[in-house]
């Protein structure tokens, strides 16, 4: 089904106060759409600041790792304080990255590691690289990490396990957010990188969303496995901009992306399934040429929620931790244009809606849940603060006169 946008006036938002410098927390007031039930403030604080950050991965010890968009990746380690809350410790620097493409919506971009890092060391990267003349495309690296005793470290034995086909001029669209699946396979979200067409080219793998081996190698049980080296790469097509991917507990995966004009959607992603564009689309293009709704042409799988006005999403999680219970196996998008964060309920039929959304009062790039359930978010641009989000503190009962 396609939820349509709720009027204006019920867009009522929730707005935090994300804390001065010194990490004090400040709790949130809330405010949401007559239809969705609020289920309370939370606190929000400042931990730390990056510039132009793009992504971030815990591992196993509890430190972040955090990509900046010119080509570096920091190592933050975390102090726990009496209130549950966490500091910030020493921030080193992880040296032997690749060189990026920088510029536009270029650079370095996601980090995630290896569910067996705890016995290999190995993280995987995204990055804009450049290619000939005026082309770059994305790329996905593997390396060990090596952490060393200053809070910093190397990678070693980088290696390119998969690159964008082909290689375009432009700085857009490039999306390649990455994430396991909970079979251990890597997939990666491929942008169109503005280009349209590409999205419905089984030659190319723009477009599209690939399911991997861990090495890069391409699994046997892919959907498009005769179709050529780049289709047997694909597990859906027909995609635009996805910077967002998350499986949910039962390993269904879910994405969205940015629409054209509106339109920005919220998709269940199924094996072989092609979503439309730019064929189809619940936005128009930016020059004013209508594109045809989904539900004029049903073969193309339609969006499980369209937002216009948009909300420019721009990473996704699914909450699996226990310390917002009421969110567990709820949807929480980050927001650009919006400067929010969305939750979105499933109704556990494949159907799904906005059931809040929380006014960041910034251009929010980035979300991940913690090891101890808390919701980290980074907010995008130059000075970007790290936030960390936490259940209320309890009310403090009255002194007895």
């Amino acid at each position: 089904m396609t939820l349509r946008p709720l009027p204006a006036a019920c867009l009522a938002v929730l707005l935090v106060a994300c804390g001065p410098r010194n990490g004090d927390v400040t709790a949130a007031t809330t405010s949401a759409a007559p239809a969705a039930a609020a289920t309370g403030p939370f606190a929000s604080h400042e931990v730390a600041r990056f510039d132009e950050p793009w992504a971030m991965s815990f591992l196993p010890d509890g430190r972040l790792l955090v990509t900046e968009k010119e080509g570096r990746l920091k190592l933050l380690a975390l102090e726990a304080r009496p209130d549950g809350t966490h500091a910030a410790g020493a921030l080193g620097e992880i040296t032997g990255l690749p060189e990026v493409a920088y510029g536009g919506q270029g650079g370095l971009g996601d980090v995630v590691v290896h569910p067996g890092f705890r016995n290999n060391g190995l993280v995987y990267l995204s990055y804009a690289e450049p290619g000939d003349g005026d082309t770059r495309g994305a790329a996905v690296a593997r390396a060990r990490l090596v952490l060393d005793n200053q809070g910093g470290g190397r990678l070693e034995g980088l290696k390119v396990i998969w690159r964008q086909v082909p290689k375009v001029t432009g700085q857009g669209h490039y999306s390649h957010r990455l994430a396991f699946g909970p079979d251990g396979h890597l997939w990666i979200s491929s942008g169109e990188r503005q280009k349209f067409d590409p999205a419905q080219d089984m030659a190319s793998n723009l477009g599209k969303i690939l399911r991997l081996n861990d090495d890069g190698s391409v699994p046997a049980d892919n959907p498009f496995p005769d179709q050529g080296e780049v289709a047997a790469q694909v597990w859906s097509l027909g995609h635009r901009n996805v910077l967002g991917i998350a499986f949910d507990a039962d390993g269904q995966l879910w994405n969205h992306e940015m629409g054209p004009k509106g339109g920005d959607e919220l998709n269940r992603v199924e094996r072989g399934a092609n979503y439309g564009y730019p064929i189809v689309s619940n936005g128009d293009h930016y020059d004013g040429r209508p594109i045809p709704d989904h539900d004029t042409q049903p073969q193309y799988n339609a969006p499980v929620i369209t937002w216009t006005p948009v909300i420019s999403p721009s990473s996704l999680v699914i909450y699996s931790g226990d310390a917002f219970p009421d969110w567990t196996g709820n949807a929480l998008i980050t927001g650009l244009s919006s400067e929010s964060l969305v939750r979105v309920a499933f109704d556990g039929e494949g159907g799904a809606r906005e059931a809040e959304r929380f006014d960041m009062g910034h251009r929010m790039r980035e979300i991940e849940q913690g090891p101890q359930g808390h919701l980290w978010l980074l907010e995008d641009g130059d000075g970007a603060r790290l936030l960390e989000l936490v259940p209320p503190p309890a009310p403090t009962a009255p002194a007895e006169p």
